[in-house]
C-alpha cells in the first residue's frame, strides 16, 4: 500500500509540476500525505512544524546567506528536529487517549517548508492537498477500498 500511494504522489506531483506549475511539496510528499488523511491531527503537526521551520529559515536568512542546496539542507535539517520536538509533547491527555501534533515523517517537514519559501504558503498547501487527495482517491479505486485496512 505504501509504495503505491508513493509511486502515485510522484506521477502526481509531477503532473502538477508540469501542468500547473505547481509543486506539491516535494516529489514523495503528496503520497505520504494521502497516507494520512484520515489523521487530520497529524497533517495539522506536519503543517505547523514545516511552518516553522519555514519562519526560521526566513529569521536565519537575514543573518546568513541561504539559497539552493544549502536552504534544502537546512530545512531538511530544522524540519527533522523540529519533527522530534512535536513527537514530545502531548498537548492534551484524557481517557488515556493522547491528543499529539506531530509530524509525519522525518524529511516531510522539510521538503514543506522549502517549497513555502520558494512558491509560497498557500501555492504549496492547494497543490499538495488536491495532489494527496487525488492520490488517496486513486489508492482507494485501485484496492478496492482496502486503504482504510492497512493504515
Amino acid at each position: 500500500m505504501i509504495e503505491l500511494s508513493i509511486g502515485l504522489g510522484v506521477v502526481f506531483s509531477l503532473v502538477f509540476n508540469e501542468v500547473f506549475g505547481a509543486a506539491a511539496g516535494g516529489i514523495v510528499v503528496p503520497g505520504y500525505i494521502a497516507l494520512h488523511l484520515h489523521e487530520p491531527l497529524r497533517l495539522l503537526g506536519t503543517f505547523a512544524v514545516s511552518f516553522v521551520t519555514f519562519l526560521t529559515i526566513r529569521l536565519l536568512s537575514r543573518f546568513i546567506f541561504i539559497y539552493g542546496r544549502r536552504r534544502l539542507v537546512l530545512a531538511i535539517l530544522l524540519g527533522f528536529v523540529f519533527g522530534y520536538i512535536s513527537r514530545q509533547f502531548i498537548f492534551y491527555e484524557m481517557f488515556s487517549m493522547d491528543v499529539r501534533l506531530q509530524a509525519i515523517g522525518f524529511i516531510i517537514p522539510g521538503l514543506i517548508a522549502n517549497w513555502f519559501e520558494r512558491q509560497g504558503v498557500v501555492k504549496t498547501l492547494a497543490a499538495m492537498l488536491i495532489a494527496a487527495s487525488f492520490v488517496r482517491l486513486l489508492v482507494i479505486l485501485l484496492t478496492g477500498g482496502r486503504i482504510f485496512a492497512n493504515v
